[in-house]
């Protein structure tokens, strides 16, 4: 998966999507923020602190 750039519908940006190395998605606002991220291999989203959010990829919910 490439870096995936997340917009409104006015085209600014809300934030990006990114695969690290060990598989796992990182999602960032527009400002670099960490939001959360996400773990296929436990199918587990979680937010900036580390708390469970829900299974399965949740990601843009948390912007």
């Amino acid at each position: 998966m490439k870096d995936q750039e997340l917009r409104d519908n006015h085209g600014r940006l809300l934030g990006k999507i990114k695969e690290l190395n060990n598989g796992r998605l990182e999602l960032r606002d527009h400002m670099g923020r960490l939001k959360g991220t996400y773990d296929p291999r436990a199918n587990k989203t979680r937010d900036h602190m580390g708390r469970l959010v829900g299974k399965g990829n949740l990601l843009t919910t948390l912007l």
